[in-house]
C-alpha cells in the first residue's frame, strides 16, 4: 500500500485489524483499535477466551464488559478462533506470550505457531506488527525471514514488519495503551513509516527507533533495570534489619531526592509475565554473541530466591511460639502477583503456598481478585473469604499481596500472628506483626536446613513486632 493510500484509509478507518492473542496485552489492544474506529478481529486458540467476548464477558480487568459488548454489537469487533479472519486484515498485530523453556531458556513457540497459523492467509501489502516481549532479532528470524521463505514476497515491498513492544502494566489506574509512549522499529524505512502511521492514527504518543532489534533490547532493558533494582533492595533488606534500619523508612526518605533516584521496593518475590523472564531473554541473546551479563544472572538469583527466604521466616516465627510448621495453619493473604490484580503468571504466593504445604503445614488462601487457582498437579484450590473467623483461625497469617481490599485493622485485631512482606499495615495499630524490612529482634535463619534442627524449647516466645 503506498503512502497515499495508506493515509487515507487511516483517515477513513476503512482497514480491518486482527489481532493475534486476546489475553492481558491482545485484548486491551484490539478494544484501543476498535474504539479508534477500526474494525477488528481478535483471534486466540483458546475455545474459552472467545466464548466469553462473544458473550459479552471481559476477563481482562480495565476492559468492561459492556466496552466487549458494544463493539461486538457496532461490529468493530468480532473475536475467533479461525485464522482464515487473517485474510482480509491489513494489519495484523501478535499478542502471544513468550514463556521460558523448563530449562530456563526463550520459548518462542507461541510465535513460531501465531506466524505459522497466519503465513497461508496474509494478502500483499499487509502490515505484520509484533508485539510480544521477545530477544533481539526474534522479529526478523521468526517473523520476516518465515514469510518470506513461504510466499517468496520482499518486505518493505509486497508486505512489512515492524516490532512494538507491549508495556502493559496490569491494573494501572495512570498508564494504558493509549497513553503509554509507543516504541516502534522496522523492518525497512516504509516498514516503519507504516507502523508509525498506525500506531500515530489512535495512541498519544509514539517512538520511532532505528530496527526492529532496538526495539526489542528496549523493551527486555527496562524490566532487566527493574530487576536488578528490585534485587538491589531484597539484598539490602536483611542486612537493614540486621542493623536495626527500617528499610521502608530508608527508601521513603530516599524517595525524596528529586533527582537521580528511583524507588524500588522489597517483597516475597518478582511476578508477571515481564520482569521475572524479560532479563533471561536479554541475558540469553547476550550469551549467543559471547557475552556473559553475570549482573543480570546475580540479580535473577536474588529474587528468585525470595519465596524461600519468606518461608525461612515464616518458620523461624512460628518456632518462637513453639508451633513446628508441620502442625501449622497458614492463611496466605494474596495470591496474585501485585496489588488489585488477578494476575497469576510467576506470582510467588504460589511458591510460598508450595513451599509451606511440602513442609506439611495446612495452608489456605484468601484474595479478593482470586477466586481459585491450580496447582502444579491439577489440583483447584478454592480461596476462602477473608473474615475475622479466618484470620483467628490461623497460627500465622502472611501477607504476600497488598491489595486495596483487604481490611488490616480486622486482620491485626483477630489474627495469632502475621508476617507482613508488603509493609500493607502500615498505619495499624495494635496486633502481632512482624514486617519485613523492619528492624530484627532477633538472628533471623535464612538456612531451612538450620532451622528444621531448632526445636521448639530453642526458642523462646514473641510478641511480634510492628
Amino acid at each position: 500500500m503506498e503512502m497515499e493510500g495508506l493515509q487515507d484509509s487511516i483517515h477513513n478507518r476503512s482497514l480491518l485489524a486482527a489481532v493475534i492473542g486476546l489475553g492481558y496485552v491482545g485484548l486491551p489492544m484490539a478494544v484501543e483499535m476498535a474504539q479508534a474506529g477500526y474494525r477488528v478481529h481478535g483471534i486466540d486458540i483458546d475455545t474459552l477466551k472467545v466464548a466469553r467476548l462473544r458473550a459479552g464477558d471481559s476477563y481482562v480487568i480495565g476492559i468492561e464488559d459492556q466496552v466487549v459488548q458494544s463493539l461486538t454489537a457496532e461490529g468493530l469487533f468480532t473475536a475467533t478462533t479461525d485464522y482464515t479472519a487473517v485474510a482480509k486484515a491489513d494489519i495484523v498485530v501478535i499478542c502471544v506470550p513468550t514463556p521460558l523453556t523448563p530449562g530456563h531458556q526463550p520459548d518462542i513457540s507461541y510465535i513460531a505457531a501465531a506466524v505459522e497459523g497466519i503465513i497461508p492467509h496474509l494478502k500483499q501489502g499487509s502490515l505484520i506488527i509484533l508485539e510480544s516481549t521477545t530477544y533481539p532479532g526474534t522479529t526478523e528470524e521468526h517473523v520476516k525471514q518465515p514469510i518470506e521463505a513461504a510466499t517468496g514476497w520482499t518486505v518493505g515491498k509486497q508486505f512489512h514488519v515492524c516490532y512494538s513492544p507491549e508495556r502493559v502494566d496490569p491494573g494501572s489506574v495512570n498508564y494504558g495503551v493509549k497513553n503509554t509512549p509507543k516504541i516502534i522499529g522496522g523492518a525497512t524505512a516504509s516498514c516503519l513509516a507504516y507502523g508509525t502511521a498506525f500506531y500515530g492514527s489512535f495512541l498519544n504518543e509514539i517512538v520511532p527507533v532505528s530496527s526492529t532489534t532496538v526495539a526489542e533490547t528496549a523493551k527486555l532493558f527496562e524490566n532487566t533495570f527493574r530487576s536488578v533494582n528490585i534485587a538491589l533492595v531484597n539484598e539490602l533488606t536483611p542486612a537493614c534489619e540486621q542493623m536495626g534500619v527500617n528499610i521502608w523508612e530508608v527508601l521513603d526518605a530516599a524517595a525524596t531526592k528529586p533527582f537521580g533516584y528511583m524507588p524500588f521496593y522489597p517483597g516475597p518475590g518478582i511476578g508477571g509475565h515481564c520482569i521475572p523472564i524479560d532479563p533471561i531473554y536479554l541475558s540469553w541473546a547476550a550469551e549467543r554473541q559471547g557475552s556473559e551479563l553475570q549482573f543480570i544472572k546475580l540479580a535473577d538469583a536474588t529474587n528468585r530466591e525470595m519465596p524461600e527466604r519468606m518461608v525461612a521466616r515464616a518458620v523461624e516465627l512460628l518456632m518462637k511460639s513453639g508451633i513446628f510448621v508441620k502442625d501449622a495453619r497458614i492463611v496466605l493473604a494474596g495470591m496474585a502477583y501485585k496489588k488489585d490484580i488477578d494476575d497469576l503468571r510467576e506470582s510467588p504466593a504460589l511458591d510460598v503456598f508450595r513451599l509451606l504445604s511440602a513442609a506439611g503445614a495446612e495452608v489456605v488462601f484468601t484474595d479478593p481478585m482470586v477466586p481459585v487457582f491450580r496447582k502444579d498437579d491439577g489440583t483447584i484450590i478454592q480461596a476462602q473469604p477473608a473474615s475475622p473467623e479466618l484470620w483467628a483461625w490461623a497460627d500465622l497469617v502472611i501477607i504476600t499481596t497488598d491489595h486495596s481490599g483487604f481490611d488490616y485493622q480486622e486482620m491485626a485485631d483477630h489474627a495469632k500472628r502475621i508476617f507482613d512482606t508488603r509493609n500493607a499495615t502500615q498505619g495499624v495499630t495494635g496486633g502481632n506483626i512482624v514486617v519485613l524490612g523492619h528492624p530484627a529482634q532477633t538472628l533471623i535463619l535464612t538456612d531451612p536446613e538450620e532451622m528444621a534442627n531448632h526445636s521448639s524449647e530453642q526458642v523462646g516466645d514473641s510478641d511480634g513486632e510492628s
